[in-house]
Parts: C-alpha cells; structure tokens; sequence
C-alpha cells in the first residue's frame, strides 16, 4: 500500500464528490455486513470484524460527522439466529498510525489494527430507537484524522466488531457535514482493503466492488469468502470485457490469479457479483480481497478513481509487463 500513485490525489477531488454513502450507489450493494462472534462462519462472515477508512481533503476545513444506519441489531434488516442476543461495537480513530500502521491495512483484526487516536466508540444490542434510524458519531475536526501526504488528505477510521451473540449486523454509514443529515462533504472518499457485504436477494440485481491498480501491479489474487456457488463472478475493466473468476461454496474460501494489462494500470476494476435465478440463494453474505504480486492488499473505493470503468474494444491489448 506504501507505493500508492500519486496520480490519487487528483483523481480524488474530482471523482469523490458523492462518495460518501457507504455503499455508494454505483456499487449497489445493499448494506455492510459483521456477524457477532459467536456465529457459524458458513453465515458468511470470516472474522466478525470490518474497517473503512474515509479520506478528508486537505483543503475541506469543517467538522465532519459519521452516520451509522441501522446500528442496532435487532428488527427486520438484520439477521436473525434464534433471539437476538448480539452486541457491536462501532469506533472512529484518527491520528497518528490510524492509517499507515501496517496492522490496520490487513484483512484480520490482529494485532494493532486499532491504531491511532480512539475518537468515539458505541456499543449496540437491541435497542429498538436505534432500528433502520442513523446514529451520529461527532462533530470532528479534519485534522483529527491522520495526515497523509500522497492522498494530501486526512484518514479517519471506523471499525465494526462483533464482540457478543451469534446474529448478523446489516448497516451503512455516510460521512457528512451535517449531524441530523446526510449531506455530501465535497472531495471525500472511502475505502476499504477487505469488503464484506450483504448480496440483493433479487438475482436481477448485480453488485459492484472497485478495486484500485496502480502503476507498479502487474498481477492480481481476488479472493472470495462463502460466496455460496450463487452464480458468477466477472471482472470488467478498460482491456477486459469480462473475466471469469472461481467462486467460493459454503464456508470457505477461493483464490483467483491474473495478469493485468498495462492499459488497466492506474485506473479501477469492475468485478461484478451476478446471482444464479434458479435455485435462488436468499440472505448471500459475501467477503471479498485483492492483492498485487506482492502480497499488497488492493483498496476499494466506493467511488472508483477514474470513474466506473468501460470496456474500451479499441483498446489493443499489450502483454502484461514482465516479473
């Protein structure tokens, strides 16, 4: 992650103008998912644990809010196991190591993946005000956030850990200016470097992830999580019509290797989630992770940089660069 582009920084403010509803419309995923610790991993989570990360531009100097939607764990959009007995723990950091520390990058919730500045933290069970409503954690100055120089922004990150019950948490978040609003902060980002999400039950629905490649990756690993055999996984790109990749049953995971072309480099991938109609599979939870040849996790913004991108069939394909 430490050799990112700096082809970023201005891609950034001019495509992260709506990026702050997380999942943003493009990727037309229904909500974010954790599952309590206590639950089967065949639900569909692998480690009861998620982190986005939101980048705030240097020049933005207001207090900023992040909503959570549905932070609760009870009602009719989360997952039921028996009785609701879950607890998550929702929590921002900031400052120092909340973004580059290498623990907080990873796809596990090892080591110091809380690193940083602990700027607010709440714990949810059931409680029924809190059911498809938005709980607000702020006001926070920008500046609280890690400074990094390559986005020349500051790094705010949010964690959701399951630490009680065996249910599944199904919510969204949105970065504003506003408290008791949703209201865009203008050049804002988010990511994440492993997403775990809740499919649509309707199999004419397709979901979206959009991985970002930089200039030095010249193969890539996409790995799936308890994808449940519920149809294709296809990746598009401005050289790649659609790639098939392996897809993952019940439980466990798959890995799938491929070379990028360098009309792909710095720009984003497009893999597409495209559900089976027959039989349906309802309730699909599914984690997802790419990394470079060099074992580099790649990030998901929930805005591509670059824009969504379209297969271009002028394009003429040259061979990947050589190891």
């Amino acid at each position: 992650m430490k050799y990112v582009t700096f082809l970023i920084c201005g891609l950034l403010t001019t495509v992260g103008m709506q990026a702050q509803p997380v999942p943003a419309g493009d990727e037309n995923i229904p909500y974010l998912m954790t599952f309590a610790p206590k639950a089967g991993t065949s639900w569909g989570d692998d480690d009861f644990s998620q982190t986005f990360f939101f980048l705030i531009p240097k020049s933005f100097t207001q207090p900023i809010y992040i909503r959570v939607f549905d932070p609760d764990i009870s009602g009719t959009t989360d997952e039921l196991d028996g009785v609701f007995d879950s607890r998550m723990t929702y929590s921002v950091f900031g400052g120092k190591e909340c973004f580059t520390n290498k623990d907080a990058v990873e796809t596990s919730p090892k080591g110091n993946y809380k690193s940083g500045n602990m700027l607010a933290s709440k714990t949810f069970g059931t409680q029924v005000e809190y059911d498809n409503k938005w709980y607000t954690f702020g006001p926070f100055n920008p500046s609280e956030g890690e400074y990094v120089q390559r986005f020349d922004g500051y790094i705010f990150k949010v964690i959701c850990d399951g630490i009680a019950g065996d249910d599944g948490n199904l919510y969204r978040y949105f970065l504003s200016t506003k408290m008791d609003e949703n209201k865009a902060v203008e050049g804002a980002n988010a990511f994440a470097y492993e997403y775990s999400f809740r499919m649509h039950d309707n199999a004419t629905e397709v979901s979206h992830i959009y991985p970002y490649v930089d200039d030095r990756t010249i193969s890539v690993k996409l790995s799936n999580f308890d994808w449940d055999s519920d149809g294709f996984i296809r990746t598009v790109s401005v050289a790649r019509k659609g790639q098939l990749s392996k897809v993952s049953g019940e439980d466990n995971w798959v890995e799938d290797e491929f070379k990028i072309f360098d009309e792909e480099k710095n720009t984003s991938l497009d893999i597409q989630f495209i559900k089976r109609k027959t039989p349906p599979v309802k309730n699909n939870n599914v984690v997802v992770n790419v990394r470079n040849q060099y074992g580099e996790l790649l990030p998901f913004y929930v805005i591509p940089i670059g824009g969504v991108p379209t297969y271009k069939s002028t394009i003429a394909v040259k061979k990947p660069a050589a190891k």
